[in-house]
């Protein structure tokens, strides 16, 4: 997301979406009752009530937000409003809808930018990290990128492999077919690693055979138990992965489950489910609250996400951290399994 514009002491900001992942974003960032002005067309009756015509006009019209929704392709945002300001042709009051997609201009008033919020709003904005994953043994081989909300699981290959108490002969280097694709998804994508796993030796055996130094240069070895997806977030958790991936959302999003979790079932500094949670957010007590998008979603389609707006500015206000968790990634599964939403205490509750 490119931001071409900020004051925030007026609460206004002027974003282009620029990266299909932009939209997750924005699900975090635009509440109603913000404004928002950008291009929206509708069918508009031109001429006399005899001889009307039918066109469709596209123009730019601010709205008062009152819903925030994915286009039914789930690659834009519908954003639905009352008309605050618009052509004489479209009346003040009615309901508009704008729909942002990549390469999208649009301009979006707060009356306050909670610090969670400005924060999402710096994430979306920087030049976002991503890397390239490979998981393998000695017959099989998964790729992945990581994006802001999970992995993109690239390809799966097998090799044709010699079995035990078998002659067949090897008809092709698996390393060769896994170097190859390396190289082609490096200059695909342009990660800032390439994270290579395997269980046992397999990654140190295939880091010897590569011959391209530039390829050399951007890989990490790690370990893993298996080849399957699951394996990608093992991977990130990875000790020996700290350093690299230190700014790694989906690294940040693991450690903190890990420690909820750790809090939960040890030390009882944790709650987790709505009631429980929001006890906890207004007794004063959540140092960190974890929020799943997936719980935001379900919120703004039953119509009670203001209950959820009111437990955020709560804790935003007195100095708690907020988290928001993307639902496809494995660290949101958990957390919509507790509810969608939970906390780490500063004390415990009696």
């Amino acid at each position: 997301m490119q931001l071409i514009h900020q004051d925030f002491k007026k609460g206004k900001v002027r974003l282009k979406l620029t990266d299909p992942e932009d939209v997750w974003y924005l699900t975090s960032i635009i509440d109603a009752g913000d404004s928002l002005t950008g291009t929206a067309s509708r069918k508009i009756k031109i001429g006399t009530e005899e001889r009307a015509q039918v066109a469709k006009k596209t123009f730019t019209v601010t709205l008062e937000v009152a819903e925030v929704s994915f286009a039914s392709d789930e690659k834009s945002l519908r954003i639905n409003g009352k008309v605050l300001l618009a052509p004489d042709y479209v009346p003040l009051g009615s309901y508009q809808a704008i729909e942002l997609a990549l390469g999208d201009e649009f301009v979006l008033e707060k009356s306050q930018w909670m610090g969670y919020q400005q924060q999402k709003l710096k994430e979306a904005c920087k030049q976002r990290q991503s890397y390239l994953l490979c998981v393998f043994d000695r017959e099989d081989a998964l790729f992945a990128i990581t994006k802001p909300a999970g992995f993109e699981v690239l390809v799966k290959i097998q090799g044709e492999v010699t079995k035990k108490r078998t002659l067949a002969e090897v008809k092709k280097d698996f390393y060769q077919e896994i170097i190859a694709l390396l190289e082609t998804y490096a200059l695909r994508y342009l990660p800032e690693k390439i994270i290579l796993a395997s269980p046992a030796f397999y990654k140190e055996i295939l880091l010897q055979k590569i011959n391209n130094a530039e390829l050399k240069k951007q890989i990490v070895l790690a370990s893993c138990s298996d080849v399957s997806e699951a394996a990608f977030t093992e991977v990130m958790k990875r000790p020996e992965l700290q350093a690299v991936l230190r700014e790694s959302r989906l690294r940040e999003e693991e450690m903190l489950m890990d420690e909820l979790l750790k809090e939960i079932h040890t030390e009882n500094l944790a709650v987790y489910g709505w009631k429980e949670t929001q006890q906890a957010v207004l007794a004063g007590a959540v140092g960190r609250l974890l929020v799943s998008d997936g719980l935001i979603k379900k919120k703004r389609a039953g119509g009670t996400y203001a209950e959820l707006d009111e437990v955020l500015k709560k804790v935003d206000k007195l100095d708690g951290k907020v988290f928001l968790l993307s639902s496809s990634t494995d660290a949101g599964k958990k957390l919509d399994g507790l509810g969608g939403i939970a906390a780490v205490l500063r004390y415990r509750l009696k």
